[in-house]
């Protein structure tokens, strides 16, 4: 296995994965993202039907807003919002060392 590059303080991975700031730092930046994450899927799934009067004056491609979120729009935002919080998750595994950790 090749040796791990130091992260942005000098340290390398492997020697932050075990203290326990580093862990504490790890979940709260993941229940940051997820919480996030969270109320964007919640004001795209729940938001457009509860203001769909307000938004049916907005049109997107020729259809008005509230129809088009609720027909597909939600669907992508879901998927959009899958693929960042996979995408963040790995980096902030990398940053803390998690990766490293799930390794050993």
């Amino acid at each position: 296995m090749p040796p791990l590059p130091p992260d942005h303080d000098g340290q390398t991975q492997g020697q932050m994965r075990n203290e326990p700031q580093a862990r504490a730092a790890h979940w709260q930046a993941t229940r940051r993202l997820t919480l996030v994450l969270m109320a964007l899927w919640l004001c795209t799934g729940f938001g457009t039907v509860y203001f769909a009067r307000e938004l049916s004056s907005f049109t997107l491609f020729g259809w008005p807003l509230s129809f088009y979120m609720a027909a597909q729009g939600a669907s992508l935002v879901s998927l959009v919002v899958i693929a960042f919080y996979a995408w963040r998750m790995r980096r902030l595994d990398r940053r803390y060392g998690a990766a490293a950790r799930e390794d050993a």
